[in-house]
């Protein structure tokens, strides 16, 4: 079963085991606008929650994806390299940015469930 969170900072995490999928919300790309470039970090680097993952620009602005979580990146969407408008069109799936394998899985319980960030995301308006 994949347990899904978010970040106050619009990034989530779906979890399956010891290893999560993070990208960031439909919130986050509809204030960026039309994603024109994706960075993301190498397989293999290590990171901690809050680190800088990944760095998105957009029409509007560049924005730099955090670390929900600290752990091991395993893989990064390298569709995102050819069709960065991925994370627009599907921003909850297709335009994930990259899986990590999890070291510290309690940090999860400081993450917001689906529920509390579509409150916290009513009251951004």
């Amino acid at each position: 079963m994949s347990d899904l969170r978010f970040t106050d900072q619009h990034e989530w995490i779906r979890t399956e085991g010891d290893s999560g999928t993070i990208g960031i919300s439909d919130y986050a790309q509809q204030q960026l606008g039309d994603v024109v470039y994706v960075e993301l970090p190498d397989v293999g680097k290590t990171v901690s929650r809050g680190d800088e993952l990944a760095v998105v620009e957009s029409v509007k602005a560049a924005s730099e994806i955090y670390a929900p979580i600290t752990g091991e990146v395993t893989a990064v969407n390298d569709a995102l390299n050819d069709e960065p408008g991925l994370v627009n069109s599907a921003a909850m799936d297709g335009g994930w940015f990259l899986k990590i394998k999890l070291s510290d899985a309690s940090q999860l319980d400081a993450l917001m469930d689906e529920n509390a960030y579509k409150e916290y995301v009513a009251g951004l308006d």
